[in-house]
């Protein structure tokens, strides 16, 4: 296990606490990142990842409150004096069909899965350019490149993000801050607990998943990818 230090890189998290984020937390933990990680309950951090230390922070967000994403970027930059990467993991996979009249729903889902990373992503811009190798990672879907479903909400929130991890890469690319969308199909926690389209085992791994964040985030500016796209399926155009 790497030992993290003062000139450790600084990660953001969100939805740090459980599934996918938990998983991305003990990779980079592993390799000697320094983190700071966002999630509802603080309480469940501490819980999932033990108290926090020099090199780990933990805050409060709420994809509702924006001001709860304010004071954790605030807090972060504070505690270690730089950010370097931001990872978008926090999401809703409420479901709403097409022809569901459930506007409050709906709202949920935009705020959570697009208005969230987004805000995350104008507070974090200003200390990933200071770096010169900002990384910014969202955990998106499959969902947001293809449609095989009838879920309309989320499948429109996630092309959404989609675009905002396109505009990002466009936005933040002179100073050197990379996006990246990484698209898996089930991923293995709660939120694919509904699905018998394939099974817990055959479904991607938090861990394998988490490998790939880690990756996305240490790829040096000159081999950037935009997407990568996760198959637990056989899918033809993916």
């Amino acid at each position: 296990m790497a030992t993290a230090n003062e000139d450790s890189p600084v990660v953001l998290v969100s939805g740090a606490n459980r599934g996918i984020g938990a998983a991305i937390v003990r990779e980079l933990k592993a390799h000697g990142y320094r983190l700071s990680l966002g999630a509802r309950n603080v309480e469940s951090l501490e819980s999932e990842h033990g108290p926090a230390d020099d090199m780990t922070h933990y805050a409060r967000f709420d994809a509702f409150d924006p001001a709860s994403a304010e004071a954790w970027v605030a807090e972060a930059a504070a505690k270690f004096g730089r950010i370097d990467g931001l990872v978008n993991n926090a999401g809703l996979g409420e479901h709403v069909h097409l022809m569901d009249d459930n506007e409050e729903a709906l709202d949920r889902l935009w705020a959570v899965n697009v208005k969230a990373p987004l805000r995350m992503t104008r507070l974090c811009m200003p200390h990933l350019e200071a770096t010169g190798r900002g990384r910014i990672v969202n955990i998106v879907s499959l969902s947001g490149k293809r449609v095989r479903n009838p879920l309309v909400g989320y499948n429109m929130t996630k092309f959404a993000t989609m675009g905002l991890t396109h505009t990002t890469r466009h936005v933040g690319w002179d100073k050197g801050v990379r996006a990246t969308a990484i698209c898996p199909s089930f991923v293995r926690t709660e939120m694919s607990a509904y699905t018998s389209k394939v099974t817990p085992d055959e479904m991607i791994q938090p861990e394998t998943l988490a490998e790939l964040v880690r990756t996305a985030i240490e790829l040096p500016n000159n081999a950037a990818m935009a997407e990568m796209l996760v198959n637990c399926r056989l899918e033809d155009t993916l």
